[in-house]
């Protein structure tokens, strides 16, 4: 006979975000202790973190994060890296070992930028040819996959449940001004190194609960832009999504929130005339950016954090605040944990976003 505890009641995947206004830099331990009290809202398939504000004495350069399944991988990463970088550091990324972590791959970081002359010849922006990099290694290479790749920020995921695989990666040892974390329960897709979460693509990094059911649509729209959806699972496009969206067309954080939780068209209908106009032509140019079904999701970035729901408020948001400090989490448990009396908390509606930033003069 079963008994009371020994029966897990799985309720979905957790998310949790620490945000410093002020740019205050907190170590790695605050963001554990709050995801590790929603332990059973995963099922050690996954889970994982973002910072950033980690590498200040490398904040300019690019820190690329990767796995290698093999040496060969390794040696074959390697040659594009070194190819299209000027690489001042690369080296192991630290761990513990720890005996609820298991099949490793090897785990590598570089710290650099592109080759000046090769920006020149190829005519691209710094970003956009970082992109294209990662997008041909984590495409061509077979067992090598660059899971980060943006400034002064990295990511540090793994099979397991998050709390091990914080300290697995010695986060205590980090401070930053934003964390974001996860802890993983997939429905139907399997469960690996490079399926955790978060999902990064330059500095934008997404945590994620919930199952898009808009994925085919939004794959094939985001592919013909040059992304590759590689990671046999549903969030890794949101990333792509979002990259697209701000970065390269230029929409501001409460637009993209637009197009990918659109306004339901009766409401849009209801809404002032140059509101209208703005709204519908979001819904008629990016209609395939449109993500259907439940999710919450934390987007990090350079400077700032987003919390966004589905316009049904299909999973659960919690956002509190406190002095220059923002929290958001699945559950408001995970807020309490590091936060006990937060001067405000509120569940945000669907489809509303909810966007922290640095203060005026703060450098990321």
């Amino acid at each position: 006979m079963q008994k009371e505890g020994e029966i897990r009641i799985p309720s979905g995947c957790a998310i949790s975000g620490i945000f410093s206004r002020s740019g205050k830099k907190m170590n790695g331990e605050a963001i554990i202790n709050s995801i590790s009290t929603m332990h059973d809202r995963s099922n050690g398939l996954g889970g994982g973190f973002a910072a950033y504000g980690i590498y200040p004495r490398s904040k300019d350069l690019y820190a690329f994060h990767v796995f290698y399944d093999s040496v060969r991988a390794k040696e074959e990463c390697e040659k594009v890296i070194m190819a299209n970088f000027d690489v001042s550091i690369a080296e192991k990324i630290p761990t513990r070992e720890m005996r609820e972590i298991t099949d490793e791959p090897a785990i590598w970081r570089y710290f650099g930028l592109p080759f000046e002359k090769l920006l020149k010849d190829t005519r691209l922006d710094e970003k956009e040819f970082v992109a294209r990099c990662i997008v041909k290694i984590n495409t061509e290479i077979r067992g090598a996959y660059v899971f980060s790749s943006g400034k002064n920020m990295g990511v540090f995921k793994a099979v397991g449940f998050p709390e091990d695989i914080g300290r697995y990666y010695c986060l205590d040892q980090y401070e930053g001004y934003c964390w974001t974390a996860h802890g993983r329960y997939p429905t139907n897709t399997p469960g690996w190194w490079g399926g955790a979460h978060p999902f990064a693509m330059l500095d934008y990094s997404i945590v994620h609960n919930g199952e898009i059911s808009s994925y085919d649509a939004n794959r094939r729209f985001i592919e013909m832009y040059g992304y590759k959806c590689t990671l046999l699972t549903d969030t890794e496009v949101i990333t792509y999504i979002i990259d697209f969206l701000n970065r390269k067309q230029h929409l501001n954080l409460n637009e993209v929130a637009e197009v990918i939780a659109a306004p339901f068209w009766t409401e849009i209908d209801a809404m002032p005339e140059d509101r209208q106009k703005k709204l519908t032509y979001f819904r008629n140019v990016f209609s395939s950016l449109l993500i259907t079904g439940p999710f919450s999701i934390l987007l990090g970035f350079s400077g700032g954090m987003m919390a966004l729901n589905d316009r049904l408020k299909l999973r659960s948001m919690v956002v509190g605040e406190k002095d220059d400090m923002t929290y958001m989490a699945s559950e408001e448990c995970a807020i309490r944990a590091i936060e006990p009396n937060p001067t405000r908390i509120w569940a945000p509606k669907g489809g509303e976003p909810v966007i922290v930033t640095l203060d005026k003069g703060v450098d990321a």
